[in-house]
This record gives C-alpha cells, structure tokens and sequence, in this order.
C-alpha cells in the first residue's frame, strides 16, 4: 500500500522556501519500538509518532536522521565525529529530539518500521544517506494527516576542522533553527 503524499512549497518569512509534506495516517502505521544508538548520553527513537508527540510536548524539532546502519561509511563516520561527541549529546538533549531512520541492507527490519522509514524518505526525497532533516510535525486532528514543515537538512559537515566536525555541524544545525524561529 502506498501512503498518499501531498507536497506543498510554501515561502517563508525568514527569505528561504520551505516544504509542507502531509502523510496520511490511513496507511502508514507507527511501530512503538524505539532503540538506543550507542551513545549512553543520547535517546534516539525510531517510532515517528512517539518523536512527533515528544516533539509537539517538549516545543523542539525532530532531528531525523536517515542512515544506512550496516553499509553507509559516511553514517558510520557522522556518528563517530559528530554523535559521539560531548558538545553534541549536550546540544542534542537541548535541541531536538533524535528520530533514527534506518535502511539497513544486512539486517530485516520489522515490516512496519520499515513502511514508516520509506515513506518518510519519500516525502523528504532523500537521496543519499546520511541526511539529516529537522522539522516540525502535527498531526490534523480531523484528517488524520500528518503535516511535515522542515527547516533544513545537513549531512556529513565537510571542509570542519580535523577532530571538530561536531562544531562546525552544530553551528549549521544551530543556522536552520534560527531560520525555524523566525517563520
């Protein structure tokens, strides 16, 4: 089954285009699972509607992050440089709240887990991993529609200092929030 998918571009006030995506809750079902990444310091969920509701009841954004756990180099290298690092569980447990979206090819993931990552890849269009989008969801209370307002996406933060990925990351990440703020 496929989820119906409604894109919206909309300009925002802080002078950058920003993307509206409505899932249909109607076929898309949320597995309540979530899991830790190895990082003690950090709680990264893999069930949306739980992120969504932490989102919506804590006010931060959802940091999703689209990886490819068993296979992605680059994923692997994001985590070690930039997740695993103190200046990044402070500013994350701050921020946002951490949604891992996994496209493992080694390991089967649970069917419905699955359908949540693709659709949300697909509504994002994501075409590379890592990918990390932060955004804002609500759900209609009427509809049953889940509304996705992004504010930015980053990946692996090149051209940093050696040994200071983490800072350079987190000042773009820190960028795309001040633009939210502001819309």
């Amino acid at each position: 089954m496929k989820s119906k998918i409604v894109l919206v571009f909309g300009l925002m006030i802080a002078g950058f285009i920003g993307m509206s995506f409505t899932l249909s809750n109607e076929h898309i079902r949320f597995e309540s699972v979530s899991k830790e990444m190895p990082s003690e310091d950090l709680k990264w969920h893999t069930n949306f509607a739980e992120a969504m509701a932490l989102s919506n009841s804590n006010n931060k954004p959802i940091f999703a992050f689209f990886t490819g756990s068993d296979w992605c180099g680059w994923c692997k290298k994001l985590q070690r440089e930039v997740f695993y690092k103190e200046a990044f569980k402070t500013w994350a447990n701050e921020n946002v709240i951490l949604l891992e979206l996994d496209f493992p090819r080694r390991t089967k993931l649970d069917p419905t887990l699955a359908q949540q990552n693709a659709s949300l890849a697909q509504a994002l269009k994501i075409r590379g991993y890592p990918t990390v989008w932060l955004l804002n969801a609500e759900q209609n209370a009427e509809t049953k529609n889940i509304n996705l307002n992004t504010l930015g996406a980053l990946g692996y933060p090149s051209g940093a200092v050696k040994g200071k990925e983490e800072v350079l990351f987190i000042k773009n990440a820190n960028q795309i929030l001040a633009k939210g703020k502001k819309s």
